[in-house]
């Protein structure tokens, strides 16, 4: 079972808030947040209410102080989705342009250089999730900003600043 407690200042001091699931504002059970310790499951955790902006994925341990660690700089956490475990294949097809158009591949595992192994020079522009959970990263070797996509489809990457992503990893059980 999944398990994340809030804390309104660093170091685990001040108010805190314990999540058991998804979350879509915080801000409704602490004025702020700066620190947490994930206790089971994984988690992203997002800068603004309703699971927007900047995203982060936690696992088990401890963030002290992950606003300096992570470079979010002024802003704290103001949502949270819990990341269901899930165990069996992963599939993902991908294609180079919006609404599933041009060349498509299919991904059943772990990618750190899309470019490298696919040839694409642009990336790839959307994609469908079919099986497992997967992290994007917006560089190659799992750098850079990162986004959840859970399975559904992912008509084009405007909704997330038009970013081309450039490698991916499956979030595994052994994860937990």
């Amino acid at each position: 079972m999944g398990k994340v407690i809030f804390y309104e200042d660093r170091n685990f001091m001040g108010r805190s808030y314990e999540c058991t699931s998804d979350c879509s504002d915080l801000h409704s059970y602490m004025s702020r947040c700066h620190s947490c310790r994930v206790e089971g499951g994984c988690w992203m955790v997002y800068d603004r209410t309703n699971f927007m902006g900047n995203q982060y994925f936690m696992r088990r341990g401890e963030y002290a102080d992950y606003m300096n660690m992570w470079g979010w700089g002024n802003n704290c956490i103001r949502s949270c989705r819990m990341i269901p475990m899930y165990r069996g294949a992963y599939r993902m097809r991908v294609y180079e342009r919006d609404n599933f158009m041009g060349q498509m591949m299919e991904l059943t595992d772990d990618c750190d250089s899309f470019m490298d192994r696919y040839h694409w020079s642009n990336g790839f522009m959307s994609c469908h999730v079919t099986d497992g959970h997967w992290l994007m990263y917006e560089h190659p070797h799992y750098k850079g900003r990162m986004w959840y996509f859970r399975p559904g489809e992912y008509r084009n990457f405007r909704d997330y600043g038009g970013m081309k992503f450039m490698s991916m990893r499956r979030i595994m059980d052994s994860w937990y």
